[in-house]
């Protein structure tokens, strides 16, 4: 196993930015940067050993720096929506963002993923990753308390992507820390021959605004049951309601199992490759995404325009709006508490 560092240009206060090539013994080679945290290229073999990218994003630095549909970040101080940019702890109200409609999205103008993180490499026996830590203060994008974060990428032999998320915090906040990669196994067109499964009997419903009505609704009947191998393509355009207001996937489901127990959520593999991975995490709930949203045409690696539909995404998470609805996991960190998540991405063919 190998890790490497190199400049990948200067962020736009001039700070400079790395980037950090982690490399197992069995062809697998994943790329990410500080600048946000962001993942930028995971390289696996097909079937015939054949290496491709499979997730999308940028070959330069000024890629990520312009407006794009958060491709690889790490995102935060709170992943998701939150209904009304608004929530209220402890009694006190606070004002974030509308950056989604009459909602605010994956942290604000600024989250995690447009900040350059403090990096540093590490090799052991357990494999070769990389360390990002980011303190963000008081206030920032509207929330209470200074947050220390921590998130830890490692690469095995196992042919497994680890990511660990860890925090602290000097008052009472909300925190919730995901990865928002987009997928392609097939590493071109889009993903609607893709093959997902998803270990939930439930999901969350949401409003015209994709904030959840605070129902955890069986998938039984709908076509938001992916409890069997199911062909993304095969219900994505159905004329089901909630389909309609998502313009396809983009729904929370509620992962089966106990929360904090590292445990299997998500199967997906692509036919014409033979390219699969396993998805486990120790996060209640999984947000599966399936680029409805993306521009008809974004040039990324490469050269390659990407499709809209041209990538999933498969969010760990806490549940959507959680702050706001007593009945889901809490997602309210306090001092003396340390909030610990892990995910892991298994690749395979």
């Amino acid at each position: 196993m190998n890790i490497q560092k190199q400049p990948f240009g200067v962020a736009r206060n001039n700070t400079p930015v790395d980037l950090f090539t982690l490399t197992n013994d069995n062809g697998i080679t994943v790329k990410i940067t500080n600048y946000g945290g962001i993942i930028t290229s995971v390289v696996t073999p097909d079937r015939n050993g054949q290496p491709g990218d499979i997730v999308l994003g940028f070959d330069k630095l000024a890629g990520y720096l312009g407006p794009h549909p958060f491709f690889g970040a790490l995102v935060g101080r709170n992943a998701n929506r939150t209904a009304g940019a608004r929530f209220a702890l402890d009694d006190v109200e606070y004002a974030l963002a509308q950056n989604n409609g009459p909602n605010h999205l994956h942290g604000g103008l600024i989250g995690f993923d447009k900040v350059v993180w403090q990096a540093a490499e590490f090799a052991d026996d357990d494999g070769v990753g990389v360390v990002l830590t980011y303190t963000s203060r008081d206030g920032e994008e509207g929330y209470p308390g200074n947050l220390a974060a921590q998130v830890t990428y490692t690469l095995n032999n196992q042919n497994e992507l680890r990511i660990d998320y860890a925090a602290t915090t000097d008052a009472p906040t909300v925190v919730n820390l995901t990865n928002h990669s987009y997928f392609n196994l097939a590493g071109a067109d889009t993903i609607l021959d893709h093959v997902v499964t998803l270990n939930a009997d439930r999901y969350t419903p949401v409003d015209a605004t994709l904030i959840p009505t605070g129902e955890l609704a069986p998938v039984e009947g709908t076509p938001m049951d992916f409890r069997q191998p199911t062909r993304i393509g095969e219900r994505i355009d159905q004329p089901h309601e909630q389909l309609q207001r998502g313009g396809g996937y983009d729904h929370n489901w509620v992962l089966n199992g106990t929360s904090g127990i590292l445990r299997h959520a998500a199967t997906v593999s692509e036919p014409s490759s033979g390219r699969r991975m396993d998805v486990s995490t120790t996060q209640p709930g999984i947000q599966f995404y399936c680029g409805n949203m993306m521009p008809e045409q974004i040039t990324g690696k490469g050269g390659h325009v990407y499709p809209r539909r041209g990538g999933l995404c498969l969010e760990t998470q806490t549940f959507p709006d959680a702050v706001n609805q007593p009945t889901f996991p809490s997602p309210v960190l306090r001092p003396r508490e340390r909030y610990a998540q892990t995910t892991v991405f298994r690749f395979g063919s």
